[in-house]
């Protein structure tokens, strides 16, 4: 059975992106593959500042795991800062990750030519991911497309350890289902918090809709033909509502359908989706220190296999 390791950053809500990117894969991994998930609020602490609010989004990203369908029973779920291995493993595969590796990271640059605030920490960001992926042995890391090149430097990274020091880590190989490879956001790039484009898994009914009717358009009259394939609305409402996209896409194609009853459609759409897992979110919350209960298990369990992995490497790096 291969193992998968997989993470996400607790720094704000989780949203469609996260959902039909990694969540929704990750479910059915669980059925046939060994799985390590995790919050990586250590990430998080590139961007996000506030500790009261970490504290509430890694708990809201673990209610959002269960509540999405990640079984506790089937896979391992902890919080990244739960296991003091990945710091110090980072700090390791750091003496010997060249500058110029990092400076060809296309995360880094994309994220502060969204203005984001450069710091060493987003600068070295695929390090401490390179650790995150080698302590648990992981076979497969499912990645969007734009965090391939991680997975990537981190197969150069265990090619230079193995060089210098001698065996002791796994090969990892990038998981990416195409056909949910990117998720449009409301301005049609790739959804994410750090362009503040998402749609959010939980939020009140009417933040929903504004969201929704936020979404970027074109300048297409009520009455013209338009195109479905790479419009932001019928990108989404195929993942949302799959068995109802035909008609979606009939409706933009025969014309007399403005983007505003699109999207309206769309919230429906949307909506429909999420009504199970927000009934099931109400369930978990009513089981109270069950995700607390859930996070120190599996620290317990993520602890004791990213251990075997780093009492080789102190070994072989002479620290032990």
């Amino acid at each position: 059975m291969k193992r998968v390791l997989s993470g996400i950053q607790p720094s704000g809500d989780l949203h469609l992106g996260n959902y039909f990117g990694a969540i929704q894969q990750w479910v059915k991994m669980q059925e046939n593959h060994e799985c390590f998930f995790f919050l990586a609020d250590l990430h998080s602490l590139t961007s996000q500042k506030d500790p009261d609010a970490l504290r509430k989004q890694s708990y809201e990203a673990a209610l959002t795991y269960l509540a999405c369908g990640i079984d506790p029973s089937k896979v391992v779920i902890f919080r990244q800062s739960d296991v003091a291995c990945h710091t110090e493993l980072a700090w390791i595969l750091a003496t010997l990750c060249p500058m110029g590796l990092m400076e060809r990271a296309h995360s880094y640059k994309d994220k502060t030519a969204k203005g984001m605030l450069p710091n060493v920490g987003l600068f070295t960001y695929p390090v401490l991911m390179a650790a995150d992926i080698l302590l648990y042995s992981a076979d497969l890391v499912p990645v969007g497309k734009d965090q391939k090149q991680h997975v990537e430097i981190t197969r150069d990274l265990v090619e230079k350890f193995h060089h210098h020091f001698g065996e002791a880590f796994a090969m990892p190989d990038p998981f990416i289902p195409e056909e949910v490879a990117i998720v449009p956001g409301v301005d049609g790039q790739k959804m994410s918090k750090s362009y503040k484009n998402t749609i959010p898994i939980f939020c009140e009914q009417a933040e929903l809709k504004k969201i929704t009717m936020r979404i970027v358009t074109d300048s297409a009259e009520v009455e013209d033909k338009k195109e479905p394939e790479g419009n932001t609305i019928y990108e989404l409402y195929k993942l949302v509502a799959p068995d109802k996209a035909d008609d979606m896409a009939n409706k933009f194609r025969e014309g007399g359908y403005g983007y505003g009853e699109l999207k309206k459609d769309l919230l429906s759409g949307i909506e429909d989706f999420l009504d199970p897992i927000w009934e099931e979110r109400r369930k978990l919350e009513a089981r109270k220190g069950y995700i607390e209960e859930i996070l120190e298990n599996g620290a317990q369990k993520a602890e004791a296999e990213a251990s075997k992995v780093m009492e080789k490497v102190r070994s072989l790096v002479g620290l032990r």
